[in-house]
C-alpha cells in the first residue's frame, strides 16, 4: 500500500511547504518512489519553462519521482488569493472530484505521497467546498503544521478538532518556530503536546534559508 499524508496548517504562511518537503526527504529513506502533490496552488512566478508555483516546484525537488504537472499540481492559478477567488479570476472552478482522481493516479505510481493543502484546513476551494472536503475525500492521515506565534494554541486546537470532526486521524504535528520574538515557546509547545492528542513529529527551528533536508524528525514520524 502507498504511504500517504495530508499536510495542513494552522494558517497560511506557517511553513507547510517546508514541512512537506522535509517529510518527503524523510520518507525517501524508506521508500523508493516518493512524490509531493500540491492539489491547488495560487500564485505563480516566471521560470524558464513558463509560469509555475514556488511550492509545487519545491515539492518536486524534494521528491524522487517525476510525474506530469497535471498530476502533482492540477490547479496552478496565477493570482495569490484564496483558492476559490484565484480560480474565479482565472475563469475556472476547482473540482474536488478531479483532485481526488488525480491523487488516485499519483498514488498508483508512488510508494509514498505527501499532499500539501492550501492555506488552513477550511480554506474555500469553490462556492460550497473547502480544503476539509478534499481531506475527507482523500481520507489520509493528517499532519498539522503549527506556526509558533501568539494565537497558535487556539488555531491548533480548533484545527485538530475540525480534522477529527471529518473522521480523519491526526497522525502527528510539527512545531515550526516562525516568530523569533515569541515568548514562552517551550511552554507553548508543552501545552500543545498535552492537548493535541497526537505525537509531535518535529520541532523546526527558524531558518534564515529553508533547508528541508536538515529537519530532524522524532521517533515514529512518518509512520502511518
Amino acid at each position: 500500500m502507498t504511504t500517504a499524508f495530508f499536510v495542513t496548517g494552522t494558517d497560511t504562511e506557517v511553513g507547510k511547504t517546508l514541512v512537506s518537503c522535509a517529510l518527503l526527504h524523510h520518507l525517501r529513506r524508506t521508500h523508493a518512489r516518493v512524490v509531493g502533490m500540491k492539489p491547488v496552488a495560487a500564485g505563480t512566478i516566471d521560470l524558464p519553462g513558463g509560469p509555475d508555483n514556488e511550492d509545487a516546484v519545491a515539492l518536486r525537488a524534494a521528491g524522487s519521482l517525476a510525474v506530469p504537472r497535471g498530476l502533482d499540481n492540477p490547479y496552478c492559478l496565477p493570482l495569490p488569493l484564496s483558492p476559490h477567488l484565484a480560480a474565479r479570476a482565472a475563469g475556472q472552478v476547482i473540482s474536488v472530484d478531479l483532485l481526488a482522481d488525480r491523487y488516485r493516479q499519483l498514488a498508483a505510481l508512488a510508494d509514498a505521497v505527501v499532499v500539501e493543502g492550501a492555506g488552513g484546513f477550511h480554506v474555500p476551494l469553490n462556492d460550497t467546498q473547502t480544503g476539509a472536503d478534499l481531506a475527507e475525500r482523500l481520507a489520509l492521515p493528517v499532519v498539522l503544521v503549527v506556526g509558533l506565534r501568539l494565537g497558535c494554541l487556539n488555531h491548533a486546537l480548533l484545527t485538530a478538532e475540525a480534522v477529527r470532526a471529518r473522521g480523519l486521524r491526526l497522525a502527528g504535528w510539527v512545531a515550526n518556530r516562525i516568530d523569533p520574538a515569541m515568548s514562552s515557546v517551550a511552554d507553548n509547545i508543552a501545552t500543545l503536546a498535552a492537548r493535541l492528542g497526537a505525537p509531535m513529529w518535529a520541532d523546526v527551528p527558524r531558518m534564515a534559508a529553508p533547508r528541508p533536508d536538515q529537519v530532524v524528525w522524532l521517533e515514529g514520524a512518518g509512520r502511518d
